[in-house]
């Protein structure tokens, strides 16, 4: 399977012949920075666990499959000259490095066996240690968050022209020949994009020099429990598929039968499908979706119904199978709850709920070619966790089925925090007009378009972040959060929405946005502001913090800090340090941090030395500098800076 980005390989061009042993020459010689360049190329999305370690694998997958010289392998031309861009062992093992590395971008599909750059890599590994390369300062952390905007083709060809130092002419040989289709619109993209080559060679993007730390213990320990007991049902399950029978039978989109029981066969049956009745939410203290009544036309269509249960305990090959990061994909424990079945843009939509999961089955009203089922899980989902599912998206809009408490529906702007909300139309049904969806923009993030929800109890915002269920949005302290519909709460997100762009398909439940100081800068430079926000997911597991810094006047927050599964900024522990290096309107640079109102203390050791009492810190440094900080609560408890 290809992407539309990345095109099956060319047949090799014309031009110098590489032998093994040239090739792994300029890769031992080379090594730090074909690493570096595969850590740029790939998706930020793997984590940067991850992204090291595939970097790595990739990089030594790169020599030529041949053992001798006798087996040698032809490269495009490339230009001539001495040391590292006249060698054709360098500009080999770069080729394969930047086609293994756009690989590893293409999403997974059932259609197709999956290359072996998109798996996790088999060597190197390292079990108990998340690795991950030094934080930089907030230009190289803007730059990460942009490059994550791009696209794979786009991506590496920014990273060619700055670190690599070719000319237009060379990258696009060197995408033509790592099989991208349109290099010239990949170029295009990537000149769109300040030029800031200095920051490419920055310890933010060397995975090379790395720091370690411990996974989550507790988590770890309850994954192994875990495992043990999926065996133990792997075991069961087999034996129960081997059993002879009759199955199923084939129906529509799904597999041939493979297995028969009672029960499962229930849960196939439509006449088994809980149907909750139009009015009982009226009668029940319960918000969620087990009090969702059945809507759409085609609540009645049994053979649509039939194809959706069959489809889900058994996909075909030809069906596009997706599901949020941990959420379980197999059949249903027993018969599940219908939530919707209708026809919706030029498909039929069925919405079903089996207590852990929501599954969403789309065939095309002409037929079943084409069937997509995508799964996201919604345990102990209530209140506005429970208030829209995603019935379609079709040319960058989205429409969503709402919760029969919902009386209003409005899409507003996000960073237009003053401009109102445009009202949506809700039907009989319940469903949506179609809105602007930010999930599916590629370029700029100019603007952050989230579902405004009203009820009896108030007014929420969702958002869309390419999954089934919309993540829902708040703003203030971690321990007490509240709605981020209110004014202050609205301005208070306008300069970070952008950020949402990178928990994107993480199967987030929950983003709070939570301004937790303010700095007065050092040359007369204003009021700064800092602001953490955190995206909480189904799985527990997962987190994402961001500690985000804005200067006076900015359209928008620089990412100072980052940091995946911590309790930062969370109710657990809210409390937060990160600092950022900033240059004055003199030209004067400084360390700049800021912890919660909590904090007592904060020091800079390292290349930046210095202390204050209270939560904020300001020295004068010079560009480049690291630094390690540290606090103290009022409490006496340590904390170090976010990372």
């Amino acid at each position: 399977m290809q992407s539309q980005d990345v095109a099956p390989r060319p047949a090799p061009a014309s031009g110098p012949v590489v032998d093994v042993e040239q090739a792994e020459a300029a890769l031992v010689e080379h090594y730090p920075r074909l690493v570096r360049l595969a850590y740029l190329v790939l998706p930020p999305s793997l984590g940067r666990n991850r992204r090291v370690l595939t970097a790595h694998a990739l990089t030594q997958r790169a020599l030529p499959r041949g053992r001798t010289s006798g087996d040698a392998t032809v490269i495009p031309a490339q230009q001539t000259g001495g040391g590292r861009d006249g060698d054709p062992g360098y500009a080999f093992v770069r080729l394969q490095v930047v086609r293994t590395a756009l690989e590893a971008g293409l999403p997974l599909t059932r259609r197709a066996w999956p290359k072996r750059s998109q798996l996790p890599p088999l060597l190197p590994q390292v079990w108990g240690l998340r690795l991950f390369p030094r934080s930089g300062g907030a230009d190289e952390l803007a730059l990460d968050q942009r490059l994550s905007a791009l696209s794979g083709p786009a991506r590496a060809a920014y990273v060619l022209r700055g670190l690599e130092k070719l000319s237009e002419a060379d990258v696009r040989k060197v995408l033509t020949a790592a099989g991208v289709e349109d290099p010239g619109a990949a170029l295009a993209v990537a000149s769109g994009l300040e030029a800031q080559d200095a920051l490419l060679d920055s310890p933010e993007f060397d995975p090379c020099s790395l720091h370690a730390r411990p996974t989550d213990l507790m988590r770890r320990r309850q994954h192994m429990k875990a495992a043990l007991a999926a065996t133990a049902a792997v075991v069961v399950c087999g034996a129960l598929l081997g059993l002879p029978g009759d199955g199923w039978g084939p129906d529509g989109a799904a597999a041939p039968p493979y297995a028969q029981n009672p029960a499962a066969q229930a849960a196939l049956d439509p006449a088994q499908l809980t149907k909750v009745p139009a009015l009982a939410w009226q009668q029940s203290a319960r918000t969620d979706f087990s009090v969702w009544p059945a809507r759409g036309n085609l609540t009645g269509d049994s053979a649509l119904l039939r194809r959706a249960l069959a489809v889900w305990a058994r996909p075909g090959e030809s069906v596009a199978v997706s599901a949020t990061p941990g959420t379980p994909s197999g059949a249903p424990p027993g018969p599940p709850q219908l939530l919707y079945a209708g026809e919706v843009d030029q498909a039929r939509v069925v919405l079903l709920y089996d207590g852990l999961r929501i599954a969403r089955y789309a065939e095309p009203t002409d037929g079943t070619n084409g069937a997509a089922l995508d799964f996201a899980r919604v345990d102990s989902a209530k209140g506005a966790e429970a208030e829209a599912v995603v019935l379609g998206r079709t040319d960058g809009n989205v429409r969503y089925l709402t919760a029969p408490w919902v009386t209003e529906a409005a899409e507003r702007d996000l960073m237009k925090p003053s401009s109102g909300a445009m009202d949506l139309t809700l039907s009989a049904d319940g469903t949506t007009t179609p809105l602007a969806s930010p999930a599916q923009r590629s370029g700029a993030c100019t603007s952050w378009n989230v579902l405004q929800l009203k009820d009896n109890s108030g007014t929420r915002l969702l958002t869309d972040l390419g999954e089934l269920i919309p993540a829902h949005l708040t703003s203030g302290r971690p321990s007490a959060p509240g709605e981020a519909s209110g004014a202050e709460a609205l301005r208070n997100w306008a300069p970070f929405a952008c950020s949402l762009a990178s928990v994107r398909s993480q199967g987030v439940r929950s983003v709070n946005a939570w301004q937790y100081a303010r700095q007065q800068l050092p040359d007369s430079g204003g009021s700064a502001t800092w602001v953490c926000t955190r995206a909480d997911t189904w799985r527990g597991g997962g987190t994402r913090v961001l500690a985000q810094f804005q200067t006076p006047g900015g359209a928008y927050g620089a990412v100072a800090a980052k940091a995946e599964n911590s309790p930062a900024c969370g109710s657990r522990d809210p409390h937060v340090l990160a600092g950022v290096l900033w240059k004055s309107g003199a030209g004067t640079w400084y360390l700049l941090a800021a912890g919660s109102k909590d904090t007592a203390s904060v020091s800079a050791t390292g290349g930046v030395t210095g202390s204050a009492q209270g939560a904020l810190l300001a020295v004068r440094t010079k560009q480049g500098a690291q630094a390690e900080l540290k606090g103290s609560l009022e409490d006496g408890r340590d904390i170090t800076g976010l990372r």
